[in-house]
């Protein structure tokens, strides 16, 4: 609920002045939120604990065995003394933030607030001080509103924490995953395995790490095999495997192995420390709606001050007697009920918590501007490698001859190709781990760069490589069997073939649907891919995309972007490599793959962790639903507003006789803003609109 204003004071609380923790730790931003949290409710039990007693003392009189009990003028000074610490110290929050607003010559929320709080203790301590002032009452003393002002402080600051800690909680899979993050690491150093303090961590460390135990930082398998259980981070249910080669991420626990991993992340740069800093960024972040809301609020505040100050005229000079008391009570209702607190958290709150639901689901969100951007999103032009498929070579199939069985063409294969640099040899390599075949042991090796290798195995010549390499060498090649555009591997056994492989990066399992899933949100849908074009038609054919660039350069891509966007489109590009970056940062959003490329991630505004597309099906409904929530709560802030100031301003007390207590409007301006909350708390559990 707090204004967005800049403190040139470090380390200081822009909201209230309170010394803030220091941040060297992960997680920080959830520390400093927690001390602001405690610093307001401090703040509030010490002023609740003061009100009550006002709130008893100015309804003394009502009760009738009470009535009398203590004289008008000793009741007041009671009551200035219980409130005085209310509003000189309970209060100062607001009178940071509205002096901070008229330093940037603008004023806020808490300039209303300010001026009716001050206006009621003031006006009470003249009628104190200086009774005569004002026309004396049949008890010689006109009424205080010492209660009004400790009442509207209370109320306020309640409101406030809780908003706090509404706030905290929309945060809380955030929290846990800070949470998550070990405490040291086994490191191995000259021979040595030695335990060190995370801090001390270097990159390219090699951290050993045990069944149970936490990956310390983000890195790269060396040697060994494990599951690691990434549900936090990603989202992915059922543990991963992960051996040599394989990428890990830090937080993560693994199980069933040990592993040996090269460190390449440490602290802030790991997975971990961006979702908390991309959150943390976005509990500040705005999106577009909010600009109408910022125009308004701009028009709005000075607006209400002369609503004020007009009725304040108007009662002076034409309402009942005591004509200045009426003037200043109904004054300060308006200002108090004219509070645009709603308004203010109409769009950070929704944001917020969107943000705070989309790290639960494996999305991170870089600011409000994305999620607008991405609700509004008409067309998505999608990379082909990585994005709709899995962006790994694969076996497909399996064919074998020659009396050969499929195991034997694959471990033949995978014996020789254990010692390929080639990119092929290593999808070749996981088919036979998956399929846990032991290899027997090769030797003699031999490489033709670009057509094959060849190798002795139990004295048998193993010839693995494409039609033209056997060929050259004799072999009579059979017919392609393969059932899909994947890349051909033959395998040979002392010059005659025995069977192939056939390798090809494969469509991720869950592509199909999210493409259906993007075409009942009436979104186009574009592949552009660099690839060759039979290969990406291939593709395209299979999911029903209708238009194909291909091949295309990042350039290319760029263009695409930029023609759909001249026709009027928005548009979102999803890629996940180092050629997206530009297409990713040109799109109205950009969405990255987390399973791709950290210079895709930086230009992107939305980071899928799973690397699934179903995951950016889920974010543009969450973009949507946040969009529709935003809208809803400046509507009621603004309906709020609309009827509640003329009422203050004593519209309805000509024809009913009706005034608004300045107590009864403040309650009424926390409970709106209060709504405003729960309404944007609907985001977290996907509540339907």
């Amino acid at each position: 609920m707090h204004p967005e204003v800049v403190s040139d004071k470090p380390g200081v609380c822009p909201k209230c002045g309170m010394a803030l923790e220091p941040r060297a730790a992960l997680g920080a931003e959830t520390e400093g939120e927690s001390s602001h949290t405690r610093n307001l409710r401090r703040r509030f039990l010490v002023c609740l604990v003061l009100t009550v007693p006002v709130m008893a003392l100015s309804m003394l009189d009502m009760v009738p065995a009470f009535h009398g009990m203590l004289a008008p003028r000793l009741n007041a000074l009671l009551q200035a003394v219980l409130t005085a610490p209310v509003v000189l110290w309970g209060a100062i929050p607001f009178y940071y933030s509205a002096w901070a607003g008229l330093k940037a010559h603008s004023t806020n929320m808490y300039t209303l607030i300010s001026i009716g709080v001050g206006a009621a203790f003031l006006f009470s301590i003249a009628v104190l001080v200086a009774p005569q002032t004002f026309a004396p009452s049949a008890h010689g003393m006109l009424p205080v509103y010492f209660d009004t002002a400790a009442v509207i402080t209370t109320l306020i600051l309640l409101g406030e924490w809780l908003q706090l800690v509404a706030r905290g909680r929309t945060s809380q899979a955030i929290r846990r995953l800070a949470g998550l993050q070990a405490h040291s690491a086994h490191v191995v150093r000259d021979g040595q395995e030695i335990e060190v303090p995370l801090v001390n961590l270097r990159l390219d460390d090699l951290l050993r790490i045990k069944p149970g135990e936490k990956i310390p930082a983000d890195g790269v398998v060396v040697e060994g095999s494990a599951l690691a259980d990434e549900a936090m981070i990603t989202g992915e249910s059922a543990p991963v495997r992960k051996t040599a080669g394989d990428a890990v991420i830090g937080a993560t626990t693994i199980s069933g192995g040990t592993l040996l991993v090269r460190a390449t992340k440490l602290g802030k740069d790991t997975l971990l420390a961006q979702i908390i800093r991309l959150v943390g960024e976005a509990q500040t972040s705005r999106a577009p709606v909010q600009k109408l809301a910022d125009r308004i609020s701009a028009i709005f505040v000075p607006a209400v001050m002369a609503v004020a100050v007009i009725t304040f005229a108007a009662w002076s000079l034409w309402g009942p007697d005591p004509r200045a008391l009426h003037a200043l009570v109904n004054a300060v209702a308006v200002l108090i009920i004219a509070c645009p607190c709603a308004l203010g958290l109409a769009t950070p709150m929704a944001v917020t918590t969107a943000v705070g639901r989309g790290a639960q689901m494996g999305i991170l969100i870089r600011n409000g501007e994305a999620l607008e951007h991405v609700a509004t999103a008409t067309a998505v032009v999608l990379d082909k490698t990585g994005t709709l498929t899995l962006g790994k070579p694969q076996i497909v199939s399996i064919h074998a001859n020659g009396g050969a069985g499929e195991q034997d063409v694959l471990s033949l294969a995978a014996a020789v190709e254990a010692f390929s640099e080639h990119p092929l040899a290593q999808a070749v390599l996981d088919a036979a781990r998956e399929r846990q075949i032991a290899l027997p042991k090769a030797e003699a090796f031999e490489t033709v760069t670009g057509r094959g290798v060849r190798a002795q195995i139990n004295g048998t010549t193993v010839t693995v490589g494409n039609r033209a390499f056997l060929e050259e060498n004799g072999i009579h090649v059979g017919s392609a069997r393969s059932n899909g555009n994947g890349t051909e591997i033959r395998v040979a056994r002392d010059g005659q073939e025995i069977g192939a492989l056939y390798v090809a990066d494969p469509v991720r399992p869950t592509t199909r649907a999210a493409l259906d899933s993007l075409r009942r949100m009436g979104i186009d849908i574009i592949m552009a891919s660099g690839d060759r074009e039979e290969t990406a038609r291939a593709v395209a054919n299979e999911l029903g995309i209708e238009r194909v660039y291909a091949p295309v350069l990042p350039a290319d891509k760029v263009k695409i972007v930029r023609d759909l966007q001249a026709q009027g489109k928005r548009v979102l590009f999803a890629g996940d490599g180092i050629n997206d970056a530009p297409a990713l940062a040109q799109a109205d959003a950009g969405v990255a793959m987390a399973t791709g490329t950290d210079i895709a991630m930086e230009s992107a505004d939305i980071t899928l962790l799973r690397g699934d597309l179903t995951r950016l099906v889920e974010a543009i409904d969450l973009g949507r639903r946040t969009r529709a929530i935003i809208r809803q709560n400046l509507f009621w802030a603004f309906l709020y507003n609309t009827i509640g100031v003329p009422v203050a301003a004593g519209a309805l007390y000509p024809a009913f006789g009706l005034l608004l207590s300045p107590v009864i409007a403040s309650a009424a301006m926390s409970v709106s803003s209060l709504s405003v909350v729960m309404n944007s708390l609907r985001l977290r559990s996907g509540a339907a609109l």
